[in-house]
This record gives C-alpha cells, structure tokens and sequence, in this order.
C-alpha cells in the first residue's frame, strides 16, 4: 500500500493566485511556539535539464555561503540538494523548479520540484521514524534519500505541489537548510504565504 502523501494537496494555490501577488509582502502565521515568523519570500529557479544538479548545488551554495552559514553545513546542504536534483532527472520529468525559501530574511527551506506527482515511498524513506526496509538498503534512490535525511538531520519532506510555471500537479522534496544560528525550520507549514512575494528566475 503507498503511503498518504504529506502536506497539502496545493500548497502554493493556483497559477493566477500567484502571478497576482507576486509583488505583495505577507507575514507568516504564528507558528506552534506562537511566535511570528517574519515576511516569507520565495526564489524559483526554473532548472533545464541536463544541468540541474550542478546549477542547484551552485545556487545553494551562494545563497548560504552569502548568509556566512559554516563550510561544512554548506558542503552538507549541497550535498543534499544535488542529490535531490540528480534523482528529480533520473526517475523524473520537467518542469524543475528549484525554491528557496527565506523567512525574515533568512534562507531556510529548500525544494526540488519535479513535473511527476507520484510521491511513492519517498516520505516513507524520508521518515526518520520508519523502519529500515529492502528499498532503503538495495535500491538507488532510497539510498540517496538516506543520505538526504541524514545530513539535513530528519529535517526533510515530500508532499505533492504544482509547477510554479505551468500550474501542473508535481512533487516537492524538501529539506530544512542550516543557518548561521545552527537552528532549522522544523515544518514547512506556513511556507505557501511564500508565493505571495515569488520571484522566478530562469537559468540561462
């Protein structure tokens, strides 16, 4: 049996929802600690293929090397966020679609989003609660994933999505980044408020 898939069945809203705002600010809702979590922003980078590892793994890098975020952190998130793009290419299909997310000026979540909705057993793997299973020790990808929830710490996610170009049912695998505090985004859940201020990038 496959697993529920995790999160909500469109997390960004629709196509039209996010070009009109596009150029507002929002505040995030009170987290579980109630505490604000600042102005939300997403950056998207629309990925061609081909290149979509290497270009993901430059684009973390910068962006967290900017935030004077420690080295071995950076190389750890780079690590993670190159595996995610090399599976999104192997098992996958485009649209890719890289999103950073900063909170209160912060880069704190990053998604590899893929045009194929099929989560499969990705949130299970992911799970740091789940047993090891035959897919974890033997398979490829369940591997990587592995790797994946081990240098983010158990903070990652899967949960399906649409395409922020296309508006087309698609997966996102996340994963918290490191900061300069050392702390990280524990969930996700107010990071559709994100699209509110979006701002698209294409990859030349």
């Amino acid at each position: 049996m496959r697993p529920p898939p995790y999160g909500p069945a469109n997390p960004f809203g629709t196509r039209a929802e996010r070009l009109a705002d596009s150029t507002q600010r929002t505040s995030a809702e009170p987290g579980a600690s109630g505490k604000a979590h600042g102005d939300i922003h997403m950056l998207v980078r629309l990925l061609r293929p081909g290149s979509v590892s290497r270009r993901a793994r430059a684009v973390v890098r910068e962006i967290l090397q900017a935030e004077g975020v420690p080295g071995d952190d950076v190389a750890d998130a780079e690590t993670v966020v190159a595996e995610l793009a090399a599976n999104c290419e192997r098992h996958a299909r485009p649209p890719y679609e890289l999103r950073v997310f900063s909170v209160g000026g912060i880069p704190t979540w990053c998604e590899l989003v893929d045009g194929d909705p099929d989560l499969g057993w990705i949130p299970v793997v992911l799970d740091r609660s789940h047993p090891q299973t035959v897919l974890d020790l033997f398979a490829e990808n369940g591997r990587g994933l592995l790797l994946v929830r081990e240098l983010s710490r158990g903070h990652c996610r899967a949960y399906p999505t649409t395409t922020f170009t296309t508006d087309a049912p698609a997966k996102a695998v996340a994963f918290a980044l490191p900061t300069r505090s050392g702390t990280r985004l524990t969930s996700p859940s107010p990071l559709h408020l994100g699209r509110r201020s979006a701002h698209l990038q294409l990859e030349p």
